[in-house]
């Protein structure tokens, strides 16, 4: 009888791993889900979105990029077309930021833009994403800068 009933456990448990797709990040990457697009077209992403995501949906019509880094950094070097709000000056934003599409916050390494990301889904932004890692991540993949 134990042993039926360690076999279902067993059988169960595969089942429930297949059904999650099992595994996870490979070789210390992050894991992106195999559809960010429900089939109504609209994106379907984590809090926090990687950047080889942000580089695949940042052309979109209905996706908007913030860089929250300070103007000096900015100029430095920035993602094309991202819109720069330092963080500081978010609050005073708000009617700048839309509601209806969905916003990436980035910043230099994802500290700063997670507290934008936070912020802003305390005051009613349901559709707000932090980019992992910042302008570092995204100039370490090898993508465009301006």
């Amino acid at each position: 009888m134990k042993r039926n009933v360690l076999f279902i456990f067993a059988i169960v448990l595969v089942l429930a791993l297949a059904a999650c797709g099992g595994g996870g990040a490979v070789d210390g990457e992050t894991a992106v889900s195999e559809s960010t697009e429900l089939a109504s077209g609209e994106l379907n992403l984590p809090d926090t979105v990687d950047v080889n995501t942000v580089a695949e949906i940042m052309n979109r019509d209905d996706v908007v990029l913030i860089d929250v880094r300070e103007q000096s950094e900015y100029d430095e070097a920035h993602i094309p077309g991202v819109t720069l709000i330092p963080l500081g000056t978010v609050p005073q934003n708000l009617d700048n930021i839309p509601k209806d599409k969905t916003v990436i916050m980035t910043c230099r390494s994802g500290n700063r833009s997670g507290q934008a990301t936070d912020f802003l889904r305390q005051n009613g932004f349901d559709n707000v994403h932090n980019m992992e890692g910042g302008i570092n991540a995204w100039k370490a993949a090898g993508l465009e800068v301006e």
